[in-house]
């Protein structure tokens, strides 16, 4: 089974999304309290080859000889806060040998960004999320419980020197969390802050599943409308299903390695999965209540669907 490399994932704002793995462990300079991949193991700013890139580009290398469709975009993601490992620019290279014309897209916590270095590394890439949950230093300290060396003032001006320096897409995710970060103090200050910044686009989102806290629940939806009309959000695109590919001629244990590798860094439905890995529903369902049974998948129900994760992933998730 892949360890760097999960997916596809089938994304409300990035399509079908390969993740790339960048930590292997949750190794992050924060610990939200919404977080997918749940509590941080080693909360650091420490930047080094947590995960070496010649690895996650070996498996990188084997899941593109399998055959599949080539996604729509190369995430850099996984277990933690990708800019933490000291070898980006050698991944991002890496992705762009070994899958030529896809798009590498960067999610990031933002912490790393007041960085020059880090800010010059992520200049390779095609597209850039960075988050901003709170611009309130209570609120930021309570939803991002940062490493004790983090400025928040600091981060916010990161974001907007690489808005400056980044010639690709920058598009900001603001996440909701009932009474941690819903405050109109924050939305009027986020709403000068991105006026100032001006975005590709805003992602206003809120907790789909429940949290890694029992106390991290959604907002609802008046309070999410709010914000994201306040804020300028855009409709993400529609995530299109993935055409048959090699998935369909993957033998059970395969597709079963492959739906554990997704699985343990985000939740997903049976629809998602099958359609992001161009593979027939059916056969997915089978190979899922297989995991099931053997004590390998949890299935979760929330809001009337059912969740599959690997055992101890936090029920929430969102590329």
């Amino acid at each position: 089974m892949y360890r760097y490399v999960f997916g596809p994932v089938l994304s409300g704002r990035l399509g079908r999304s390969l993740g790339l793995d960048l930590l292997g462990s949750k190794v992050c300079s924060m610990d939200c309290v919404y977080c997918e991949v749940g509590p941080t193991t080693i909360r650091t700013r420490e930047r080094k080859p947590w995960a070496a890139p010649r690895d996650i580009l070996a498996e990188l290398r084997s899941w593109k000889a399998e055959g599949f469709d080539d996604p729509d975009v190369v995430t850099l993601g996984g277990s933690g806060e990708p800019t933490l490992n000291s070898g980006l620019p050698e991944i991002i290279a890496g992705c762009r040998s070994i899958l030529p014309g896809v798009p590498v897209a960067v999610l990031t916590n933002s912490s790393l960004l007041p960085d020059p270095l880090v800010r010059r590394e992520l200049g390779a890439a095609d597209m850039i999320l960075p988050s901003l949950d709170s611009l309130v230093e209570e609120e930021f300290q309570a939803v991002n419980r940062p490493h004790r060396s983090l400025r928040l003032a600091e981060i916010a001006r990161g974001i907007q020197d690489l808005r400056r320096e980044f010639p690709g897409r920058l598009c900001l995710e603001v996440l909701l969390v009932k009474g941690y970060n819903d405050s109109g103090k924050n939305l009027d200050l986020l709403r000068d802050y991105c006026a100032e910044l001006k975005p590709e686009r805003v992602d206003v989102v809120t907790l789909s599943r429940p949290g890694t806290l029992d106390s991290a629940e959604a907002v609802d939806s008046h309070t999410l409308g709010l914000w994201r009309k306040a804020l300028g959000t855009q409709a993400a695109p529609s995530s299109p299903g993935a055409k048959a590919s090699a998935s369909a001629r993957l033998t059970e244990n395969r597709l079963c390695e492959a739906l554990a590798a997704s699985l343990a860094r985000r939740p997903q439905t049976l629809a998602q999965l099958a359609g992001a890995l161009g593979a027939d529903p059916g056969v997915v369902r089978k190979a899922l209540e297989r995991m099931v049974r053997e004590r390998e998948l949890d299935a979760i129900e929330s809001d009337g669907q059912i969740f599959y994760s690997r055992p101890g992933v936090a029920p929430f998730g969102g590329l």
